[in-house]
């Protein structure tokens, strides 16, 4: 911690290999998945924000189905706040499928690549996890592998990725 601005200082942040030397905003993992996850499958025009001085984060919804929290004036500041981006923008998405499929069934790689090309895919490739008996260590994985992602995208932000203690939560 820095003891002048009470900011945890950041020196190997994630498993990415990022280093970063300075004082910087925690910004709460299990809220940015959220944010991520909220942002990414909104029927709506829903955005998040991260601020860059605080590391909070603001939801912002323009169809009124969350309540209307304080938006900040300046929060299209780029210099200010963050856009929480997408799993799209991450590549979080068919991209785990593949890399999982490679290390755990890799004699169904051709397969699971021709189900993501229609509509109903993840349904299709859940049933393949049950059917060989992986459906946890895919929600492992994924799970895994997605809190990386987001630790690099905090990094390149500028952020401190603060996991938080599950046995709180």
């Amino acid at each position: 911690m820095n003891p002048l601005s009470g900011r945890p200082r950041a020196v190997a942040l994630c498993r990415c290999g990022g280093v970063v030397s300075q004082t910087m905003p925690s910004v709460d993992l299990t809220e940015l998945q959220g944010a991520v996850e909220w942002v990414s499958d909104s029927v709506a025009d829903s955005e998040a924000f991260v601020c860059r001085q605080t590391g909070r984060i603001y939801w912002v919804s323009d169809d009124g189905s969350l309540e209307p929290e304080e938006r900040p004036a300046d929060v299209d500041d780029p210099e200010k706040y963050a856009p929480v981006p997408d799993k799209y923008e991450l590549d979080i998405g068919v991209r785990l499928v593949i890399d999982f499929t490679e290390t755990h069934l890799p004699d169904l790689y051709d397969k699971v690549r021709s189900i993501f090309r229609r509509k109903g895919a993840y349904r299709r490739f859940k049933a393949i996890l049950v059917e060989h008996d992986l459906l946890e260590r895919w929600y492992d994985f994924s799970e895994e592998q997605s809190q990386a992602v987001l630790e690099e995208w905090c990094v390149s932000e500028g952020f401190f990725a603060e996991p938080r203690d599950r046995s709180t939560a």
